[in-house]
């Protein structure tokens, strides 16, 4: 007997970005779309082509990159909005135009200022005109679980009649719980006259913690379509997390007999793409994806796990793409088990890159006993940034408890190398100080974190940096090093390198830049 299939609909690169701080630059939303697309996300949720020349570009680039995956563009119920969002997807081989408008009587009351008919006849011209561009169209109905069922009912029909495919229940609100949002999809089910003629799709917000759960009791009841996030990030307490509710179809088979058709075995390097690129790095005990996710340190918990996996772990940690063996590499390793490690890992780099990477493994192997798969995926990040127009030469920092601590920085500029000696208050404040005496700018620090990749006292630092322009654009920096002022500094630079992105994508200040390359003490 075919299982029938749970369509995943993925929307970090819209509903996550809109997250406060997780903006994401051209470059990192199609890093993002390449690996959702890699890992068999059915519907990539791209942007919200309206809403801004940037979200535009980066729909319209992703349409033309993606080669599996449905590219869709979220659009109010305008015209305009429907409009653009087909520009911007027309060159995708398939697309999907998503639209919506609310149905609850405090929206329509409140923010709207509509009566249900207006609404109706809306939800009729605008779907109608999405079905000109494409026969792929969702349409939602904002706020639903706080909608009059009976009326849910008629905008859900009169979205299917105009040629909706895809009718989304939004919890938009969070305020759902698993009994009655499934019993909602199955009122749906039983009353809407025309519902088989589409797919009925969840959208789940988690602020009472019961996305993921709201999402599963939804399919149990007649939903086929998911909308979730990498590590369920999104507006407020964000969404559905893809690896949840993916690895619960999975490993509850006996209560989700569907199919999904996700590689289960990315949802790891996903993860982790994420994290450093928003910044938003996952709590340590979060399910599929924390650092403590496959972690046991009860006695009895050991004992069991090292007799049989299956005493304590419902899963394994390689069917989320993580290794056997935490331990891999070592400074006697060769050329031949470093690249076989990578491709595990899903690394594909050319001959030159490789020999460089090499060379840092290397390099690192003799400062650290142990290597650790989260050690190489920190290198392979930290080589991709060689194109950056700034590149630390190097760094030397006096601290400690007799002041005043001091940073001595070496920058490599635009190719042109630059130095300073800069005090602060502290080694990472001296060493920020000295950066921006070299690389000015009026951005405002709003995030500095800092995590140990592995563990040991060797273990490598991963940092985070958040930078707001006068304006409130937010750009997130990320580095990492087994010296944590290094990795500090690296983060930094990053952020300040997409800084000088946004600033030649969109002019952030026309009559005053926020980075310019320059020189002297703050």
């Amino acid at each position: 007997m075919t299982q029938e299939r749970i369509i995943i609909f993925d929307t970090t690169l819209r509903d996550g970005e809109q997250s406060p701080g997780m903006s994401m630059n051209l470059e990192e939303k199609l890093l993002v779309a390449e690996v959702l697309d890699s890992m068999g996300v059915d519907v990539i949720e791209a942007g919200f082509a309206q809403a801004s020349n940037g979200d535009f570009e980066a729909v319209k680039e992703i349409a033309g990159r993606i080669k599996n995956a449905v590219v869709c563009s979220l659009a109010r119920a305008k015209s305009g909005d429907i409009e653009r969002a087909a520009e911007a997807l027309k060159n995708a081989p398939r697309f999907r135009i998503h639209t919506f408008i609310s149905t609850s009587d405090i929206h329509l009351k409140y923010q709207f200022r509509l009566s249900r008919e207006q609404v109706l006849e809306i939800i009729k011209d605008t779907v109608a005109l999405a079905r000109r561009f494409t026969d792929n169209v969702e349409w939602s109905a904002m706020d639903s679980t706080r909608s009059d069922r009976d009326y849910l009912c008629r905008a859900v029909e009169t979205a299917i009649k105009a040629g909706a495919t895809t009718v989304n229940i939004p919890d938009t609100v969070g305020y759902a719980t698993p009994d009655d949002y499934g019993q909602l999809i199955k009122y749906l089910k039983d009353k809407v006259p025309n519902i088989d003629k589409a797919v009925i799709s969840t959208h789940c917000q988690n602020d009472l913690g019961l996305a993921t759960a709201n999402s599963l009791a939804a399919i149990r009841n007649g939903a086929r379509q998911i909308e979730c996030t990498i590590n369920g990030i999104g507006e407020r307490a964000g969404n559905t997390a893809l690896e949840e509710v993916v690895m619960a179809i999975k490993t509850r088979a006996d209560m989700y007999p569907f199919a999904c058709g996700i590689d289960t075995t990315q949802i790891t390097r996903a993860s982790r793409l994420v994290q450093n690129i928003t910044g938003a790095m996952v709590q340590v005990n979060k399910a599929i994806v924390g650092a403590n996710a496959f972690a046991h340190e009860s006695g009895i918990h050991q004992d069991g796990v090292l007799k049989h996996a299956g005493t304590y772990e419902i899963m394994t940690p390689e069917s989320v793409g993580l290794s056997k063996s935490s331990l891999v590499l070592g400074k006697h390793s060769g050329r031949h088990a470093f690249r076989e490690r990578l491709n595990e890992l899903g690394f594909e780099i050319g001959d030159n890159a490789f020999e460089e990477a090499f060379h840092k493994f290397k390099d690192l192997a003799d400062k650290k006993k142990e290597i650790y798969d989260e050690d190489l995926i920190a290198l392979l990040d930290t080589e991709s940034r060689r194109e950056d127009f700034i590149q630390l030469e190097s760094l030397h920092i006096t601290c400690g408890t007799v002041g005043p601590q001091t940073a001595m920085l070496t920058l490599r500029i635009d190719g042109e190398v630059r130095r300073a000696t800069v005090e602060g208050s502290g080694p990472v404040d001296a060493a920020f100080n000295a950066i921006a005496a070299l690389v000015p700018h009026r951005a405002a620090l709003k995030l500095y974190q800092v995590s140990a990749i592995t563990q040991g006292t060797d273990a490598q630092a991963e940092v985070n940096v958040r930078l707001e322009t006068p304006d409130g654009k937010i750009v997130n920096g990320h580095g990492s090093n087994i010296d944590t002022l290094v990795a500090s500094a690296l983060a930094y630079i990053n952020a300040l390198c997409k800084l000088q992105t946004l600033q030649k994508r969109e002019t952030l200040l026309p009559n005053a830049s926020p980075l310019a390359a320059g020189s002297g003490k703050k």
